[in-house]
């Protein structure tokens, strides 16, 4: 046990967490130098496109005659639940700081979770070799937000690789042999990273007959090999073959296969205590093993479950219709997939009269659904109209009853509502000093507004609270905008208020559009309607006949754009200048065209479902 490190790397997005583990698995000889490439961990097709990582990844490495497993994590703060998770499975987290942009709101946010779960943190500043690296000024805000002395913060460089055998050192609680020479260690009392413990009764011995337990932090679905989890041994052991007990859902299964990630699978023969490896089960659904669940041995099971994680909240929802109806059991099937491995994703079936069977999606951001969007359509050749995101809103009846709705198109009758209550994000926004202006403007403009304003070194972090429906679309890619690209921002759900909301609908050619519909803050209602009219005047069509375009609150007209029709010349078979003749043949077109106006069908095509997302 206690030659067992159990760590994990947080930090904000870009900071290099991916960088400087390809390091240490490149120092430690856990990959052959051929097989190296960048951001190995990063195995999804999406992750290495975007230059992000997604899904965490665990890794078992040795050192020093210490096994080392380490799980890299998400930056982004769409992903900050797969940090929160990987938190609960280790003991020590290495704090990656750029040293060209110093701390960001996420560097702040996995700061705070990793103190909630009362982690050890190991500072490291990262990127010293670039021309552009503050190195004290970096340490000194590092300091300020932690407390820690000069001398524990690490100097690396993912990229060359300089002081990474420095972090695993301080890991393990030895000093190399640089940092002697350095005078940073004085002995013993520098042991920061504590050995790897079972969470409650640590001190008891096997042979007083503790019962397992060991923790799902990760799991996904293997077309080949069914269920496979990635686990965290807290107490007991799990042997292969054995009979395993998930506490939560109930379900029985085997242990098909154990071993640890190195990062490919390595069978053995057993998962021990203080351990973090992977198991290959019999389990054949995505309902039998969620995430957060303890798993224990069927023949002795355990009498008390580990705390497992709070239930993420989705705060985006979005439809997603197959183009062809026929696609629609291939949609629920892949989403169940992704469901296994992906504890925040929450969906239930929606039909629509124009675009027929679909799911209703709930995400935690706008990332989020980017990213699983593109999953199902290239891994699961799924072709996909996703419509405007919403958030949740909670509706209450002049009856006292209290519903949420998920879409503007599940409204109830307005003469039956006593108030409509929307969601409010606490927000965080890191910026240099001199661009507070621009921001504050920004989140005035948003309907939000600020709470606090505090500084940290030369920079300058902004708390504020605002509706969570207008930082949906493109708060920001506007706040990008607004500094230059220096901001970092990082919010969290802070309760619903009542406000004045309304329900916006938009009629193409006198017919409902309820897809199309949208909740909106009454002082905002014209301007989005105007908006969004004028942007499905540019994705529909045009007609052989003259198309309305509406956007109506209940039965009042707010806005309206119309689309012309294709207008043929019908007098020019005439070859005389007979004035009756031109007006009978025009009166027959106009006819013709009324008539066609009449049983007509407008195809509504898919960008039309995403004009809200394509703000100027």
């Amino acid at each position: 046990m206690d030659k067992i490190r159990n760590f994990c790397i947080i930090a904000h997005i870009d900071h290099g967490k991916s960088t400087i583990a390809d390091r240490m698995m490149e120092l430690t000889g856990t990959v052959e130098k051929r097989e190296m490439k960048a951001q190995l961990l990063d195995s999804m097709e999406l992750e290495r496109e975007k230059g992000i990582t997604i899904k965490l990844a665990p890794v078992t490495m040795h050192w020093k005659g210490y096994t080392l497993n380490l799980i890299d994590t998400p930056g982004h703060v769409d992903f900050s639940y797969e940090v929160s998770r990987s938190l609960q499975a280790v003991e020590t987290a290495v704090l990656v700081v750029d040293a060209t942009q110093g701390i960001q709101a996420q560097t702040l946010a996995n700061v705070y979770l990793a103190l909630e779960q009362d982690l050890k943190i190991i500072p490291v500043i990262n990127k010293v070799d670039l021309p552009a690296a503050d190195v004290d000024g970096v340490a000194a805000q590092i300091i300020n937000l932690l407390g820690c002395k000069r001398e524990e913060i690490i100097e690396a460089s993912g990229k060359t690789g300089f002081g990474v055998d420095r972090i695993l050192d301080t890991i393990i609680g030895t000093p190399s042999l640089d940092s002697r020479e350095s005078g940073a260690w004085q002995g013993e009392d520098k042991r920061r990273s504590p050995v790897a413990t079972g969470r409650a009764d640590a001190a008891r011995e096997l042979s007083e007959g503790v019962s397992t337990k060991a923790l799902i932090f990760d799991s996904y679905f293997d077309d080949y090999r069914g269920v496979v989890l990635y686990v965290r041994v807290f107490e007991g052991e799990i042997l292969k073959n054995a009979e395993i007990l998930m506490m939560a859902a109930g379900t029985k299964g085997l242990a098909l296969e154990v071993g640890v990630l190195t990062p490919k699978m390595s069978p053995r023969d057993k998962l021990a205590q203080g351990e973090i490896g992977y198991i290959v089960t019999n389990l054949k659904t995505t309902r039998e093993a969620r995430v957060g669940d303890t798993v224990t041995l069927a023949k002795a099971p355990a009498i008390e479950a580990l705390p497992g994680y709070k239930h993420v909240l989705p705060f985006v929802y979005a439809g997603f219709f197959p183009v062809s109806n026929d696609q629609y059991k291939d949609l629920k099937e892949a989403i169940e997939k992704l469901a296994l491995s992906d504890s925040a994703l929450v969906y239930e079936p929606e039909n629509s009269p124009v675009l027929g069977f679909g799911l209703r999606i709930g995400f935690l951001g706008l990332l989020h659904m980017d990213i699983i969007r593109e999953r199902l359509e290239r891994e699961f050749n799924l072709d996909l109209i996703v419509t405007n995101p919403s958030t949740n809103y909670e509706v209450v009846m002049a009856n006292g009853e209290i519903l949420e709705i998920k879409s503007a198109a599940d409204l109830p009758d307005v003469s039956e509502i006593s108030e409509i209550r929307e969601p409010w994000v606490k927000g965080e926004i890191i910026l240099p000093k001199n661009m507070i202006g621009n921001v504050l403007n920004l989140i005035n403009e948003k309907r939000g507004h600020q709470t606090n304003l505090s500084y940290i070194e030369d920079r300058a972090v902004i708390d504020f609270e605002a509706p969570m429906a207008n930082l949906l679309t493109d708060f920001y890619d506007q706040l990008k905008s607004a500094t230059s690209g220096y901001a970092s921002f990082n919010y969290e759900l802070a309760g619903y208020r009542a406000e004045d909301l309304v329900r916006v609908d938009f009629l193409v050619a006198g017919h409902k559009i309820d897809a199309l519909s949208v909740m909106a803050h009454r002082s905002e209602a014209d301007a989005i309607g105007r908006e969004v009219t004028k942007k499905l005047k540019e994705v529909i069509p045009r007609q052989n006949y003259e198309v309305a375009l509406q956007a109506a609150i209940g039965a009042r007209i707010i806005a309206r754009e119309t689309i012309g029709a294709y207008r043929k010349d019908v007098t020019v078979k005439i070859h005389t200048g007979d004035r009756d003749r031109k007006a009978k043949l025009l009166e027959k077109q106009k006819r013709g065209k009324a008539r066609m106006k009449r049983f007509g069908k407008i195809d509504i095509p898919s960008e039309a479902f995403t004009v809200m997302l394509k703000r100027d």
